[in-house]
């Protein structure tokens, strides 16, 4: 369950806050000004933010689920689908209500069958310019929800059985890595290289394809694999939380170069994301360490945008997409620093109406009748998760 307030860790929060804000500018951008100089290279590589929530999600699921398994009581599958689907289900399927009822919010693109949204599967395949298409990385989540806690109970049932090292847990997380680097070269090689529209199927094959999407994700779980199997481990590394956060933006700032410099290239696929993985790795293990500005850095308005990001993120696009036009017939252009500051207010203003009416709500039930993932719940042991 959420945490208390005073119990949240600023750095998650920063984190978190810092992903939404990079998809809703970069969003703007290619939905809304239709101009990649609107926010310079921050809303060129804006896109990144879905990589950080992936990251964050790795990390926050997976601790949550290595930490129940490690109770008498132990992870209870269907406790812990069930606060899922408490958490995503309903601001989910009022916007995507919303989609079909009103086709102005999607300005009249062609959206992808009901029951691929409604199975999580429109991802897969997806074509470019469809409506609503940002919830593809909604569907990636949404899959690695479904098959994570049902492999982590079967890596312990062949750990106990068979008495398996940990070190084939580490074994397995190298080699979804370097399967989906090899997965994204094939892909590359045999339709965007030698297509003429190579960066349709770039998106369609690559980007939105939850086997080629897995890194950020795995860097999640490896950290929490790492804090729950190795914790002496753990203390160490996490005593340096201030070299931790300049490696991070190190990896960072040569990764976003290379995806800057040429984005669909070949070694910005295949490499970009594990190095993507790695740096907001590192950001994360950052705001867990000890005495690290991350961690304790307390950004005004952070914590709030972090709680209504969930909301923010699936409402933004639509808010861009109806209201610029009533600010265009005014006057003020999408790049006006009027309709700018206008459209991102209103983006939070609709997002926070979501989380307040619609997602509150919903997690006071969970609060109220599933409160864990335990099997035979006594407290909470999410702390600052808030999914």
């Amino acid at each position: 369950m959420s945490s208390p307030r005073s119990a949240r860790l600023h750095g998650l929060d920063t984190l978190r806050a810092l992903a939404v804000t990079l998809v809703v500018l970069h969003h703007y951008t290619l939905f809304v000004s239709n101009d990649d100089h609107t926010f310079g290279w921050v809303g060129q590589i804006g896109w990144a933010g879905v990589d950080l929530f992936f990251a964050l999600s790795g990390y926050l699921i997976g601790n949550q689920i290595f930490v129940a398994l490690k109770t008498e009581s132990g992870l209870s599958l269907k406790s812990f689908y069930a606060r899922r689907l408490l958490r995503t289900l309903p601001n989910y399927l009022v916007v995507l209500a919303i989609y079909f009822l009103w086709p102005a919010v999607g300005e009249d693109a062609p959206l992808a069958p009901l029951w691929r949204y409604l199975t999580f599967t429109q991802n897969l395949g997806l074509a470019p310019g469809t409506a609503f298409s940002h919830s593809w990385s909604l569907a990636v989540e949404e899959q690695f929800y479904l098959l994570l806690p049902a492999l982590a109970l079967l890596g312990a049932a062949l750990h106990a059985k068979l008495r398996l090292r940990i070190g084939y847990a580490w074994a397995f997380v190298a080699c979804v890595i370097l399967g989906g680097m090899l997965l994204r070269f094939q892909l590359w090689s045999g339709h965007v290289d030698a297509h003429k529209y190579g960066i349709y199927f770039y998106y369609k094959l690559i980007y939105y394809s939850s086997l080629c999407r897995l890194d950020e994700l795995v860097a999640g779980v490896a950290l929490a694999l790492l804090r729950n199997q190795h914790p002496a481990l753990w203390t160490r590394i996490t005593a340096h939380g201030n070299r931790t956060l300049l490696a991070g933006l190190v990896v960072l700032g040569a990764t976003f170069w290379l995806f800057l410099d040429n984005h669909y290239g070949v070694a910005a696929t295949v490499f970009g994301y594990p190095l993507l993985g790695i740096g907001f790795g590192l950001l994360i293990l950052a705001a867990l360490s000890q005495r690290s500005l991350l961690r304790d850095l307390r950004v005004p308005g952070a914590g709030a945008l972090a709680v209504w990001s969930y909301a923010i993120y699936l409402t933004h696009r639509a808010v861009g997409e109806v209201a610029a036009a009533p600010l265009q017939d005014l006057g003020y252009g999408p790049q006006t620093a009027v309709a700018i500051a206008a459209l991102l207010a209103l983006s939070v203003l609709v997002g926070w109406l979501l989380y307040r009416l619609v997602e509150t709500p919903f997690m006071q039930l969970r609060e109220r009748y599933v409160p864990s993932n335990l099997t035979r719940p006594m407290f909470s042991t999410a702390a600052n998760s808030g999914r």
